[in-house]
């Protein structure tokens, strides 16, 4: 039967039927694919295909009589609009994890599937932990449940591989290898088995096209203690420019031969341990190296931080890159005010078209580098929105317009949002778009000790909004890839964060309010960590670079110091992007730094 004509209903319902089959009694469904990654290639949308939820994070568990799709606070709206709440309940998974939901409404002794390449050992752990109370059993399933019922399923990517320039990384690849190895051999590991895609492609300095806004290749590698690479991905894909790059180093297989290698290891007969993160790897894994008899060694991927921390030539690029989209920015800036309330067609998702036109102007542009959020009005307090053809609404009248985006360019990642008045903006409106932005400048023009953590700096940006009885239910900020993951681990802003900064770091800052029903506000910029003027302190240097709307500036709402900060930050907006605008657009940017002036 085509699954385009398949009802979630009927859905459910073939998916039960595969449930009982297996000898099990009901099945868990992530949304991740088996490298645990973001954005996920069509084939692995399972959570979208058997609910219709289309957020970034959650899970469903299946059970005979009930259903449930569960995921945070981003997503409790966009939640209520896309699942059919006669086939499932909806949860909040800050409120009740996974675990607990079985544990209250799986029936004592009931067995409950999960595939093995989907869930971590931790994520697993976690849930045991509730179900053992309950007297319910976990399986692990080699097979997947969803694929075997899903008609017509998307093929695996088949994306090229792209060379990252040493020169912009500013280290080779066998150069990291060799720094990375050093770190095994330090810890007495023979090997570490590495599934991020983004791992990956810094270890190797390639990126690839197997998913969408994500430049990445879908692989798995095994790093040697000798430095040495054994890589687990399609054959086919790999070309004679990445053998000879590699320097002798790579060892190409199939993904079906990861088990022999990992046996290949015990050569002789001393205890050998591979390093693996139980945290961010597939449980299977764990598995496979068990079955090899080789011992665990539970480290954080070695390569985020680095990862996290950019050299200098990455720095450098990642400027250039936020130059070239500050312009798109700004001139799409420009054509939302000039165009608003007359009669040119305007909603949700011809803003969204007309953002990702200005942008394919730059050069070096690629692709966005996550879905544009281009909310109006009570879309706007959805805060991972994402428009469609049901939801789109008319830009018209008066109200708040919140876009959140971001690029792919050749070397460098962005992710910026703008929230701009349409018509009259009310009262309230202003005042706390001016108390999110208050919040934005005291992390933007913070200067901190260097052993802070992410959750030090969170406390900032809420500071105005508290005092007025408000807060926003997502995190202040997220590391950010050099022409990578646009959501990047290894540093952060919130209040889970206890990394200490590093310079060279990238993250955002973008605290945000939402009132549910009416608007939403974000302000978001690109953030460098440097080293300060002041001795042992460190600051941040923000790169995103594009004009705050003036009309919703409440300017006697801010003190001495957040207008210097403010107006600093305009002149460099002007001065960095001026001459790449004709005069129209320079005359626009101008307007707009003299209505925002003290």
């Amino acid at each position: 039967m085509p699954e385009n004509t398949l009802t979630y209903q009927e859905r459910l319902s073939s998916l039960r039927k595969e449930i009982s089959g297996e000898g099990i009694d009901g099945y868990i469904i992530p949304r991740t694919d088996e490298f645990q990654g973001e954005f996920l290639a069509d084939y692995a949308q399972r959570l979208k295909w058997i609910s219709g939820f289309t957020g970034s994070a959650g899970s469903a568990v299946i059970l005979p009589e009930k259903a449930v799709v569960m995921s945070d606070g981003r997503y409790t709206l966009q939640l209520r609009e896309e699942v059919d709440r006669s086939l499932f309940e909806l949860e909040d998974i800050t409120l009740i994890s996974l675990g607990r939901w079985l544990k209250e409404n799986a029936p004592e002794g009931s067995t409950i599937g999960y595939d093995v390449r989907l869930h971590t050992p931790g994520q697993i752990e976690d849930i045991e932990k509730y179900c053992k109370e309950g007297k319910i059993r976990l399986k692990p399933c080699e097979r997947n449940l969803i694929d075997a019922i899903w008609y017509n399923q998307p093929q695996r990517p088949q994306g090229k591989i792209i060379l990252f320039p040493d020169e912009i990384a500013g280290k080779s690849a066998v150069e990291k290898c060799d720094q990375i190895a050093a770190q095994i051999r330090t810890c007495n590991a023979k090997a570490c088995l590495l599934s991020a895609g983004d791992s990956i492609g810094w270890l190797l300095n390639i990126r690839g096209t197997d998913i969408e806004y994500s430049p990445l290749c879908l692989s798995y590698v095994l790093l040697h203690e000798d430095g040495y690479v054994d890589w687990f991905i399609d054959p086919a894909k790999i070309t004679n420019e990445i053998m000879e790059k590699s320097e002798g180093r790579l060892r190409v297989f199939g993904f079906d031969a990861l088990e022999g290698r990992l046996n290949a290891l015990l050569t002789q007969k001393e205890e050998v341990s591979i390093w693996l993160d139980r945290s961010s790897a597939p449980i299977w894994f764990e598995h496979v190296a068990l079955k090899a008899g080789l011992n665990i060694l539970d480290k954080a991927d070695p390569c985020v931080m680095p990862k996290a921390i950019k050299t200098g030539t990455e720095q450098e690029a990642i400027r250039k890159a936020h130059i070239e989209d500050g312009v798109a920015l700004t001139r799409f800036l420009k054509w939302i005010d000039e165009n608003q309330n007359i009669d040119l067609e305007m909603d949700e998702l011809s803003v969204e078209a007309r953002l990702e036109k200005f942008r394919k102007e730059g050069k070096n542009y690629i692709e966005p580098s996550f879905p544009t959020i281009a909310g109006f009005a009570e879309n706007g307090a959805i805060v991972h929105y994402r428009a469609s053809e049901k939801s789109c609404k008319e830009i018209r009248g008066n109200g708040i317009l919140l876009v959140d985006s971001g690029g792919q360019y050749r070397w460098g990642t962005t992710d910026i949002t703008r929230t701009r008045s349409i018509g009259t903006p009310t009262q309230e409106m202003r005042e706390n778009y001016t108390r999110v932005l208050k919040g934005h400048i005291a992390v933007a023009s913070a200067v901190f000790p260097k052993e802070t953590t992410g959750s030090g700096i969170d406390v900032r940006a809420r500071k105005a909004l508290r005092e007025a009885g408000l807060d926003y239910a997502h995190g202040t900020g997220h590391g950010v890839g050099c022409y990578s993951c646009v959501h990047e681990a290894g540093t952060g802003i919130s209040a889970r964060i206890e990394k200490p900064f590093e310079p060279g770091m990238l993250v955002s800052n973008e605290p945000g309010y939402y009132k549910e029903g009416e608007y939403g506000i974000r302000i978001e910029n690109l953030v460098l960590v440097k080293e300060s003027d002041k001795h042992g302190y460190y600051c941040f240097e923000t790169v995103s670079l594009a004009p705050f709307d003036p009309k919703l500036i409440v300017k006697d709402m801010l003190d001495n110091s957040e207008k210097e900060w403010l107006l600093k930050y305009l002149t460099t907006v002007k001065e960095l992007l001026s001459e790449y605008l004709n005069d129209d657009e320079r005359s626009w940017l101008a307007s707009q730094i003299n209505d925002s002036r003290p």
